[in-house]
């Protein structure tokens, strides 16, 4: 019984020391537990804390990166202006290069003495149109003489360059009566014109006097015609005058024509011209020197019919005269023409007399003295035949066309035919004694 107590008691013992143990295995379990839940706890803190921190930090980024976009935006739009800015510098760049590089198609020189007033209306009138093709139509004033005026009216331009011709020698006139006035015009311009060509080196020299106006289409019809003074010979210059150009002569403002009677008043003369007229220039009176047979030997002036030119100039060295009758009526071209697009090749010397004299053997030719009534009451073109000067003075008198002739040819006539227009667009043509058959037409 004893041993039976004693064997209950060794297990109950042995049974709180299993359970104790049991107890200490499940509080140290416990709190080892307890201790991971707790790094676990602040293992979640610190991942939240550094999450925040992330998405703080992400936030800023995406802030930064808003920014960085709009700053490339704004760069490349820098970039863009910048770029074109160049671009555009560039062709202006290059622009001034070709413009310097350019050959002019001719310098203009405007003939000047004293009067300052007339000087800048004519300056005005050129830089008008001449402004936009400034490096094709380098400007010069030449001033004869030391009027201050004018002189001071020349030098107020930047657009342009002043000469001055001074010659104190006295002027001996080989007539008496003679004006002093033509010698000193003769000298100024054999002065300007050497300076232009062999100073200067221009190849062409447009002329224009101190009392002109220029049409819009001035330079242009210069520019198209310059390439038929270069290709033919047989053309001496080229004048943007017509003398018969009166309002109630003219019609076309594209027609062209050549003549043997020397316009003046507004041309253009070539280098290799100047060189032949320059060593023998007259001592006065050049333009009726210009229209002597044996000075143009042949060649012809390119005209048009309707004038780019207008002289304005009632006060000069002519003292005024023909301008009320003749000049004053001038009609000036004031519509546009593309001369670029235009063929002129029918002014050529081998095309044009066949051109002249298709149009001359349509017209309808009229006889008697009453030529001026049966002229207005034909419909279309007419031609009048004349015998010699005086006769042809005689018609032109009765129309009020110019009468005069220099050296056998009268002004504007074309193989001894004075064509314009007679307050229709229809065309009156004077026809000389042999002009029919220069232009080989069978009824002649």
């Amino acid at each position: 019984m004893a041993n039976v107590v004693c064997d209950y008691r060794f297990l109950l013992l042995l049974a709180a020391l299993a359970f104790i143990y049991i107890q200490m295995r499940l509080f140290g379990m416990q709190s080892e537990y307890a201790d991971r839940l707790a790094a676990a706890v602040e293992s979640e803190s610190h991942c939240t804390s550094q999450m925040r921190l992330l998405i703080d930090q992400i936030s800023m980024q995406q802030g930064r990166i808003v920014v960085l976009e709009d700053q490339s935006k704004r760069q490349e739009l820098e970039c863009g202006q910048l770029k074109a800015l160049v671009e555009e510098l560039e062709r202006k760049g290059l622009q001034r290069l070709t413009d310097k590089e350019q050959v002019p198609v001719a310098a203009v020189v405007i003939m000047a003495c004293n009067r300052a007033d007339y000087l800048e209306r004519t300056i005005k009138s050129v830089l008008k149109y001449q402004s936009s093709v400034a490096s094709k139509y380098p400007l010069f004033v030449s001033q004869d003489g030391s009027n201050p005026d004018v002189k001071s009216k020349a030098l107020s331009y930047d657009q342009l360059t002043y000469m001055q011709h001074l010659d104190y020698k006295p002027v001996q006139t080989e007539r008496p009566g003679e004006l002093i006035a033509y010698y000193k015009i003769a000298s100024h311009y054999k002065w300007a014109l050497d300076e232009l060509f062999y100073k200067h080196k221009f190849n062409r020299v447009i002329i224009l006097e101190d009392d002109m106006e220029i049409a819009p289409d001035f330079f242009d019809y210069f520019e198209a015609t310059a390439a038929l003074l270069e290709k033919d010979k047989s053309i001496m210059a080229v004048s943007s005058w017509n003398d018969n150009g009166q309002k109630q002569f003219v019609h076309d403002p594209y027609a062209l024509y050549r003549s043997d009677f020397f316009p003046g008043l507004g041309w253009m003369l070539a280098r290799s011209t100047w060189d032949e007229l320059s060593p023998k220039w007259p001592k006065a009176y050049w333009d009726d020197w210009l229209r002597l047979k044996e000075n143009h030997k042949g060649r012809q002036f390119i005209r048009p019919e309707i004038c780019r030119t207008y002289n304005f100039g009632e006060h000069g060295s002519s003292l005024g005269q023909f301008f009320k009758q003749y000049l004053e009526p001038i009609k000036m071209n004031d519509v546009p023409i593309d001369w670029k697009s235009m063929d002129l090749s029918y002014l050529m010397e081998d095309k044009f007399t066949k051109h002249f004299a298709d149009t001359v053997k349509k017209a309808k030719s009229i006889q008697g003295t009453d030529v001026v009534l049966k002229a207005y009451n034909i419909d279309g073109d007419v031609r009048i035949e004349y015998k010699d000067q005086f006769e042809f003075e005689r018609i032109a008198r009765q129309f009020g066309i110019f009468e005069e002739w220099k050296d056998g040819v009268p002004r504007a006539a074309y193989k001894g035919i004075v064509v314009f227009r007679y307050q229709t667009p229809r065309r009156v043509f004077l026809i000389g004694p042999d002009s029919l058959k220069q232009l080989g037409i069978e009824d002649a």
